[in-house]
């Protein structure tokens, strides 16, 4: 079958009762009664089976790894001759076909040395449910005449925790009920020093709804977020998974519990039986609500996975209901539990009967952390330069990883080292052409090359060695600096391009420093060239200054990776080219600080090198950004002095949203929304409608300047903005960017 998502994970039910009487047991307390026509325990031939089955599913989806947990009622009533049974034929059936991951949840009370015993021995980790002090444990969790079990599980976490076992250690699970005092609770459950606690909220339909004894539909968000101020107070002691997760989707990255995001659910149970059934939870909805009339002696588990049942909580943004689909939290709820969203009349297409809380909840973590947790490179120029100069590097190291046994590659790496080691001015020089935008250009071009198995190893140890080579005179180094041409010609990254040989010829060089320059000596010649040299050999990269505190921007019109915009590079421009097109610029920028003068500032921010382009501006007069690294900028040079400088202020716009995408977290694009854009017929993803109102913010304001405003541009920039404020798949940086659009906006229109 195809479209399946295998199971990573399964529960397997050991034995179907239990030795405490849990008023709040989704099993025996709520709706789903089958518990009572189950065998108590599992039988070898369902272990056998199971086991058999996983391995077959293992295999069959190249799975490298898969977790079994072992569950009840209570597991450890099996015993431990049949839990021995389970490890074994669960480590027999697995091996060599994928990494087996055992644990078992249990209620403690029966723990003892013969149980860590034979869990050291198979690595079962061990997670234990406890809902925090005793007045809080009290609450729920007795024995049939009442009793308390508290003491039995802090006996049973001690023995856990002790030194033969603590590896064995998986965690805490606690069910939340408001009635409990919430500080308490984490300090009753922190005081155990577990790896992670999980906080479970009691499993409830619209038909049978959670309590709440204040009547208030945020009664669970309030409580939670007491435990989470506590827990931030605390310096965070212990791992929660709730507040983790939260915070992970806030941030862009995954889910990790099952009972909030939109990850698709990996997960089956087995019954006593042998019967296959969906996720335990949704016995608390209806009789049958979690069976799929398969078991594993008839039926494989990709009968299982393809059960319109399981299907439905693998659909991600299209599984949850009309008014979660349009919820801006619900990346990070994810409708919350299914089972949770079930009532009579419409089955699951409902938000869940917490939504009030988990709305609250989400909001009240982003609120209270987002300062923190927004990526600092969106407001600091130079954290953002240097996570880009990280990045390029990082990039250089996977391609000297994929090319290092290429001799030309490994020599030209090992000269790059030397001028690492040569000091300050060998690393000053080096991060100079590695931070030449068109080495990442370079970079990413040789790296699509090696995955796509192209022959690009000898073009890629030549760029190398010219880069090299480039640091090594730029830093005044006395290092060898020996250079390939080819077609009588060598580009050096950030300096210029020398010819050393007729048009088609090649050879190598030795490049080093001299008294009023450089010397390139070619066998028994030597050729000396640099900025003083004034020989046509000799072709320097051409500067413009913007303004007179401003740092030197290259013109770039030599180096061969600068084809990376949208549309093709002048070639060389002569010298009275070069001359105009300074004066344009001249005017271009003059403008922009006349009309725009915060936004030309911002503009300047990391400007360092501008590519002339073919032909005159686009409609609209956009500026260019391609394919490399921050600091470029694409300006068609046939474009007057007006388009000149809006090429500039929205290329420098483009360049900044790429730079910060690259390195921060603005939005997640792991589901299907798209958004009515004001700008164009067609809805488009979250990252379009961002580039597009970052972008135009800028365009508003310099057409105000200059040539009065646009028909409603600002009002369709705000209902972007408005748009962009809802949407789910934004980041808590992705948000305080919007926030900052918006500020940027205000101070338009005022």
């Amino acid at each position: 079958m195809t479209g399946l998502i295998a199971f990573r994970e399964i529960v397997l039910k050991v034995h179907s009762r239990c030795d405490l009487a849990c008023d709040h047991c989704y099993v025996y307390e709520h709706a789903d009664q089958s518990w009572r026509a189950r065998p108590k325990v599992i039988s070898p031939e369902v272990i056998s089976r199971t086991a058999s089955r996983l391995a077959e599913h293992a295999r069959d989806h190249a799975l490298p790894s898969v977790t079994v947990i072992l569950h009840g009622g209570e597991p450890l009533l099996a015993g431990t001759a049949r839990l021995r049974l389970v490890c074994e034929e669960f480590s027999r059936a697995l091996t060599g076909i994928a990494a087996l991951d055992l644990r078992i949840h249990t209620n403690g009370l029966q723990l003892s040395t013969r149980y860590l015993d034979l869990f050291a021995e198979f690595g079962v980790r061990v997670g234990i449910s406890l809902d925090g002090d005793r007045a809080a444990n009290d609450r729920h969790r007795r024995f049939a005449d009442g009793r308390t079990s508290h003491p039995l599980v802090l006996a049973a976490v001690a023995l856990l925790r002790s030194a033969p076992y603590r590896h064995l250690y998986q965690g805490l699970l606690c069910t939340v009920d408001v009635a409990n005092d919430p500080v308490a609770v984490l300090d009753a459950l922190v005081e155990l020093e577990p790896p992670r606690v999980d906080f479970l909220l009691p499993h409830a339909t619209w038909e049978t709804p959670p309590v709440r004894p204040d009547g208030a539909p945020d009664a669970y968000a309030r409580w939670l977020l007491r435990i989470f101020d506590h827990w931030e107070r605390l310096g965070r002691p212990v791992p929660v998974r709730l507040f983790e997760s939260l915070l992970s989707t806030l941030r862009g990255g995954p889910s990790l519990t099952e009972s909030l995001g939109l990850a698709p659910t990996d997960l089956v149970v087995v019954e006593t039986d042998g019967t296959l059934e969906q996720v335990d939870s949704l016995k608390s909805a209806f009789e049958g609500a979690a069976a799929t009339g398969f078991n594993v002696f008839d039926h494989a588990f990709d009968r299982v996975a393809a059960h319109p049942g399981v299907r439905a909580r693998q659909l991600g943004l299209a599984g949850v209901s009309d008014s979660c689909r349009r919820c801006p939290v619900v990346r990070s709820c994810g409708g919350g539990l299914y089972t949770h969203r079930y009532r009579d009349r419409n089955g699951f297409d409902n938000p869940s009967v917490y939504c009030t809380d988990l709305r609250e909840l989400v909001d009240g973590v982003e609120g209270r952390t987002a300062p923190r947790e927004t990526a600092p490179q969106l407001s600091d120029p130079a954290e953002l330069a240097r996570s880009q100069e990280e990045l390029t590097r990082i990039l250089l190291a996977r391609l000297n990883a994929d090319l290092a046994g290429d001799p030309g590659w490994a020599h030209a790496w090992e000269l790059v080292a030397a001028v690492e080691r040569a000091g300050p001015a060998g690393a000053d020089a080096l991060d100079a052409v590695l931070d030449h935008p068109f080495t990442r250009t370079w970079v990413l071009a040789a790296l699509d090359a090696a995955r796509d198995g192209r022959p690009g190893a000898a073009e890629a140890a030549r760029r190398l060695t010219a880069l090299a080579a480039a640091a090594v005179l730029r830093g005044g180094l006395d290092l060898p600096a020996e250079v390939a041409y080819r077609d009588g010609e060598v580009y050096l990254p950030t300096l210029g391009l020398l010819r050393l040989g007729e048009p088609g010829t090649r050879g190598r060089a030795s490049l080093h420093v001299t008294d009023d320059g450089y010397a390139a000596r070619d066998g028994r010649s030597e050729h000396r060239f640099g900025p003083a040299a004034g020989d046509a050999r000799w072709q320097p990269v051409r500067t413009w200054s913007p303004g007179p505190d401003a740092a030197p921007v290259a013109l770039e019109d030599l180096d061969p990776y600068r084809n990376c915009f949208p549309r093709p590079p002048r070639l060389r421009l002569g010298a009275g080219e070069t001359e105009e097109w300074r004066g344009r610029l001249d005017r271009a920028w003059a403008l922009l600080h006349k009309a725009v003068p915060g936004f030309a500032r911002a503009a300047a921010t990391g400007l360092t090198t501008l590519t002339p382009l073919a032909g005159g501006p686009r409609a609209g007069g956009w500026g260019e950004a391609g394919r490399h690294g921050p600091g470029a900028l694409g300006v068609p040079y046939a474009a007057g002095v007006r388009e000149t400088a809006l090429a500039l202020l929205t290329g420098r716009r483009r360049t900044r949203l790429r730079a910060l995408a690259e390195v921060t977290d603005l939005y997640t694009l792991d589901g299907q929304w798209q958004h009515p854009s004001p700008w164009r017929s067609r809805p488009v993803p979250v990252s379009r409608l961002l580039a597009d109102v970052h972008e135009r913010v800028a365009v508003e304001a310099y057409r105000r300047a200059t040539a009065g405003p646009e028909p409603g541009g600002s009002d369709r920039i705000h209902e972007a903005l408005d748009r962009l404020s809802t949407a789910a798949e934004l980041t808590v940086t992705g948000k305080r960017l919007v926030a900052e659009l918006r500020y940027e906006l205000k101070a338009v229109d005022a």
